[in-house]
């Protein structure tokens, strides 16, 4: 799977997934000199995680017979400088009434198989709160 990167100008760029055409737009952060009209490159990575882990406690719960529409994560994204990189992100779980303590447990567990999880070095602090 091919993805391009356009490089717009005044900090924007225009990202292009390959199988489908669709487009996501970046810009640089307010903090970075940026004027924060789209996601930031670090926005979209540390919203990758919540994704990427919603999406495995989804396809979990249609294999037990269960849903978790209407799970949401707010994410919340630290940065670190010298250098510049995300130091911590934390995601905040709010699940469904439906879903009972005991399977959210089981769902949260399920983030350690996430990719992007997975791909993070030990030096980004993962958070994981259920409220």
């Amino acid at each position: 799977m091919e993805m391009t990167c356009e490089y717009l100008g005044d900090g924007q760029t225009r990202l292009t997934h390959g199988g489908s055409g669709v487009v996501v737009k970046t810009d640089l952060p307010t903090d970075n000199g940026g004027q924060g009209r789209e996601f930031s490159p670090t926005d979209l990575f540390a919203s990758s995680l919540a994704a990427c882990a919603v999406t495995i406690m989804g396809k979990m719960a249609e294999v037990r017979g269960q849903s978790i529409a209407g799970t949401r994560i707010a994410v919340e994204k630290t940065m670190a400088a010298d250098p510049r990189r995300v130091a911590s992100i934390r995601l905040v779980f709010s699940f469904p009434e439906s879903v009972s303590k005991e399977d959210r447990d089981k769902y949260l567990a399920s983030i350690r198989t996430c990719p992007v999880h997975n791909s993070l070095g030990a030096d980004v602090d993962v958070q994981i709160v259920c409220d």
